[in-house]
């Protein structure tokens, strides 16, 4: 991988003049390397990584297992693309094992997603089944460990 963009995903605060420190670059050339990785879409976005609790988010998340009909021409490409497109969906995979993809969606609450799922995500053609699982706590996300202020002691191993 490109180590502009190992850079990036670690920390894309960093200012284009200590990137181009670090790589031992000019400043244009890292510029320019960065307009071109998001023109070509291998850079699709900058996010901050936030402690929704510390900022008191109030709304839910949930993962959704989704199992659809592969079609004829096109596999699952067509239906996951459609799903992706919704404006809860947070990210959407295709998966190996018991189900086709993984839906990550957000909501304001427990029945908001519940109606999405019913109303828009089930009635889609191709959609065999869905399981839904509320997201509870979350320890770590993108790489970070979430509520890291609490000095926990680790837990004793035993024979």
């Amino acid at each position: 991988m490109d180590p502009l963009i190992q850079l990036l995903q670690i920390n894309s605060n960093r200012s284009t003049s200590e990137l181009a420190q670090i790589l031992g670059l000019s400043e244009d050339e890292v510029v320019r390397r960065m307009r071109a990785a998001e023109a070509d879409k291998t850079i699709l976005g900058y996010n901050a990584v936030v402690d929704k609790q510390k900022a008191g988010h109030r709304g839910v998340t949930a993962l959704i297992e989704v199992r659809i009909t592969p079609e004829r021409e096109g596999g699952f490409d067509r239906l996951a693309k459609r799903i992706a497109k919704f404006d809860q969906v947070r990210e959407c995979f295709l998966m190996s094992g018991g189900y086709d993809l993984a839906v990550l969606v957000e909501g304001k609450d427990l029945l908001d997603v519940a109606n999405f799922v019913a109303e828009k995500l089930s009635t889609l053609g191709g959609v065999l089944s869905t399981a839904t699982h509320f997201q509870l706590k979350a320890y770590k996300q993108a790489g970070f460990l979430a509520n890291s202020g609490d000095d926990e002691e680790r837990l004793p191993v035993s024979p």
